[in-house]
């Protein structure tokens, strides 16, 4: 008897986090659509940031965007998501009614996704898979996702250029790109390219991954892509297809529109979190390889 009170005061505890859980979601997708409402009339990208469920300002900057580019296809696919609690693309979910296809490499992650409410409430299907420049354009091909979509979102912590550059099944309307502000504005410079990337693997500091800013307008330039500006907490670029970018929506340069963050992300050999001075992390980067983005 002892064990199955237990038992049932366990679950109790469980359901009531997973009820808690679900009431936190409701509360952010309602904040979300009040702020939706309240920059409605914003007239930048930097007027519309708000947070729902992006990192940080992201799901204000696209909600701007799709009110003002055209997206004949509601769809998105986003790369690198965790458990999709924060991402660039939950909001266009809930709030919009977009259907997507999320890709990560962690295995409990995607489980977890696929558990959650959000996979039979939504049209969301998750793949577990490490991406890399030579399988993402099967995977989304396998997964039903080719010619013009609304939306690509890439944030895989480290051949995030080289991805990009690969992609060919999919016109996105918008694309939404993590840059590393560390390598600066005046240089065009990416990772050099490993299918086997992991951030921490190639620099226990964790600072050594992605691309300049620079060098993903040179690749979006190349790809048909206006740059349009950035987060103000300088982590992801926003980029709109040239043949459908308005007038409403200003293209501007690197140099312009480059955003250093401030937060950071540096840990010591056995992984635990310290601060780096800015000299400090210039230092390692300089020391490992870069490629250069003609």
């Amino acid at each position: 008897m002892n064990i199955q009170k237990g038992i049932q005061k366990l679950l109790r505890r469980f359901l009531g986090i997973s009820d808690l859980e679900q009431r936190l979601e409701h509360i952010q997708t309602a904040l979300g659509r009040i702020e939706a409402r309240q920059t409605a009339s914003a007239e930048t990208l930097s007027a519309s940031e708000f947070k729902a469920f992006s990192q940080m300002g992201e799901d204000g900057i696209i909600q701007f965007l799709i009110r003002h580019v055209p997206i004949k296809h509601k769809t998105f696919v986003e790369l690198g998501v965790q458990d999709y609690r924060e991402s660039n693309t939950r909001f266009l979910l809930k709030h919009n009614q977009w259907k997507g296809l999320v890709i990560d490499s962690n295995a409990d992650s995607i489980e977890f996704i696929r558990r959650d409410e959000i996979s039979w409430q939504h049209n969301l299907t998750a793949v577990c898979a490490f991406i890399t420049a030579e399988n993402i354009n099967d995977l989304l091909q396998e997964h039903g996702y080719t010619g013009e979509i609304g939306l690509l979102s890439i944030d895989i912590d480290g051949n995030d250029y080289w991805v990009w550059n690969a992609i060919s099944v999919v016109s996105p309307a918008i694309v939404v790109i993590e840059y590393n502000f560390r390598f600066g504005v005046e240089k065009a410079v990416t990772i050099p390219y490993q299918p086997n990337f992991t951030r921490l693997s190639a620099h226990p500091s964790g600072i050594y991954f992605g691309a300049s800013l620079k060098a993903l307008c040179r690749l979006a330039e190349k790809k048909g892509y206006a740059f349009v500006g950035c987060t103000s907490a300088g982590t992801n670029a926003f980029f709109v297809r040239r043949d459908l970018k308005p007038d409403t929506v200003r293209e501007m340069s690197a140099e312009e529109g480059f955003v250093e963050g401030n937060y950071r992300l540096s840990r010591d050999n056995s992984g635990a979190p310290i601060s780096l001075s800015k000299d400090e992390e210039q230092r390692i980067l300089q020391s490992l390889p870069l490629v250069e983005i003609p």
